[in-house]
């Protein structure tokens, strides 16, 4: 026999094991105080048979029998034991009907099974009894029943199977309305993973407020959503963008070799159509192998190769590399280093990364400009600074400035792909540095790192610093 949907969930059969830990520690606890209610009924009991005990055998011996029969006269409750016997073991009087098998006289209070006798006729009772052996041989037997104590046992007992009876029927409905509750749930985030799945990637997950486990798991599932369609509109809009970029050149190669076909009178001009179409050519293989720069970078998993890298001496090199464009354009080239710092990272990447920003501001300075490149130590951090006195970039343009193919109106004029500032961007991000763009008159770009410890010190770690700001 299949059981219900409900009563296969997770939550159904947590709500039993909780039920099932909760009757167990309840019994345990009863059975405890049982023992312990049991302990304390049977020490006041004892104490009632020794104190009944010693007012009967105290006095005057003769007086014994007449004060056994006081004494079981003054029992309402019908709960006092007592006969006096002779030296045979022949009851003299009293309601013990004989001596019990195994009754040590002169000891301490003991259990027994005794036949009671009385104007209610013959009965059999358990009992507490003590025997004491009289200065005339006789022996006297006193006690006091002990069957209140199983009846409160039961009693208690009834109670805590009703009490449990009652928590099992609320834990059954309890788990099975939080399984059908958590069914729901798991119902209607299915429908909606559903239609994301057949492209409706606008549709989320949805959550209870309840901030309970499937809400987390559903603010992480709508949070990678959240990721996947931004990567999937950046990957149309990069599709979109390259079709553009290079649909330009690709124009331009077959219009001049259509009309070099057509125009050409002679090989020379032939020729000169043909270099000039190989020139298109060239540059839209160089918008490809930028994009697959790009995306081998942000894929790499180069990070265990990262070696300790001197800032001060790589920045002399771009500053080196870039001087003598810098005075074919009559621009200032100047360099400016505070302290001798190193990270860990990849050696051609950083080099690559600070030699695109110098290269940019080299190619959108205007003449008698000025660039200055620095390295510079705030606190904790390294900085590594490139400014310069071109047009710079809007507030408006300083997160958009970073994506793929994107050219501010100002620079279009200017040859370039729109990529350089994408890949130091990716660059940065594999190192865990943060690119942080001032907007404004001029053009600022900084990357801030965590410099290794000094020569002698152990290497520390690069930290995750935040993304690309």
């Amino acid at each position: 026999m299949h059981l219900p949907e409900f009563a296969r969930t997770t939550a159904f059969r947590s709500a039993l094991i909780i039920f099932a830990a909760f009757a167990l520690c309840t019994l345990l606890i009863f059975e405890f105080a049982l023992w312990q209610t049991s302990a304390y009924l049977t020490s006041n009991l004892d104490e009632l048979v020794i104190n009944m005990a010693n007012t009967v055998a105290s006095g005057e011996f003769g007086r014994t029998t007449e004060r056994l029969e006081s004494q079981l006269r003054a029992d309402p409750r019908r709960v006092k034991l007592g006969s006096l016997f002779d030296q045979a073991g022949n009851r003299l009087s009293g309601n013990i009907e004989a001596l019990p098998p195994g009754l040590r006289t002169d000891a301490t209070v003991q259990n027994a099974s005794i036949m009671r006798i009385d104007d209610m006729g013959r009965r059999m009772r358990a009992a507490r009894l003590v025997a004491q052996r009289l200065p005339g041989g006789e022996t006297l037997v006193v006690g006091r029943e002990s069957d209140e104590a199983p009846e409160i046992f039961a009693i208690i007992m009834r109670a805590v199977a009703f009490g449990l009876l009652i928590v099992l029927c609320l834990g059954l409905t309890t788990g099975a309305w939080r399984s059908l509750r958590a069914q729901k749930r798991l119902e209607e985030m299915n429908e909606k993973i559903q239609r994301i799945v057949a492209g409706e990637l606008q549709e989320r997950v949805p959550t209870s407020g309840a901030d309970d486990s499937l809400d987390r798991f559903a603010v992480l599932v709508n949070g990678m959503l959240d990721n996947i369609e931004i990567l999937i509109q950046n990957l149309a809009n990069t599709g979109d963008d390259i079709a553009h970029d290079l649909r330009t050149p690709l124009t331009r190669v077959r219009v001049r070799l259509e009309r070099a076909r057509i125009n050409a009178l002679s090989l020379p001009e032939l020729q000169l159509a043909v270099d000039k179409a190989i020139t298109g050519i060239d540059h839209a293989i160089s918008i490809m192998t930028a994009l697959l720069r790009i995306r081998e970078i942000e894929h790499t998993r180069r990070l265990a190769g990262f070696e300790v890298v001197g800032m001060a001496e790589l920045l002399r090199e771009v500053a080196d590399l870039y001087e003598p464009f810098a005075e074919e354009k009559r621009l200032s080239l100047s360099l400016k280093i505070d302290s001798e710092l190193t990270v860990r990272g990849d050696r051609d990447l950083l080099f690559e990364a600070v030699a695109n920003l110098v290269e940019n501001a080299v190619k959108f300075t205007p003449e008698n400009g000025r660039i200055e490149l620095g390295l510079i130590r705030d606190g904790e951090r390294g900085i590594v600074r490139v400014s310069d006195t071109g047009p710079g970039i809007t507030k408006s343009e300083q997160e958009m400035i970073l994506r793929r193919f994107y050219r501010a109106d100002r620079s279009r004029t200017t040859r370039g792909f729109g990529l350089g500032l994408c890949l130091v961007a990716a660059i940065v991000k594999l190192h865990g540095f943060r690119l942080n763009i001032t907007p404004g008159p001029g053009f600022m770009a900084e990357i801030a790192f965590q410099p290794t410890r000094p020569p002698g010190a152990a290497l520390a770690s690069l930290p995750a610093l935040a993304g690309i700001g």
